[in-house]
């Protein structure tokens, strides 16, 4: 079986605004279960790629004062 995480969790949430997007957030972390994760993983992705090096050098640190 192969899954294409990523272009399933993108056509989920593809036309959503930003609340939506934010509940979509919020909620997978509230609700902790595990196959909620990849989910986020593909939301970080595409901040990740939007992003201009200030603002992931910004995410960078806050991960790292995270973990």
């Amino acid at each position: 079986m192969d899954l294409d995480i990523r272009r399933a969790v993108l056509h989920n949430l593809s036309g959503n605004n930003k609340q939506q997007l934010q509940d979509t957030v919020i909620d997978a972390i509230q609700n902790g279960q595990e196959k909620m994760l990849p989910g986020l993983g593909v939301l970080f992705e595409v901040i990740w790629n939007k992003a201009d090096s200030s603002f992931r050098d910004q995410m960078l640190t806050r991960l790292e004062q995270g973990v």
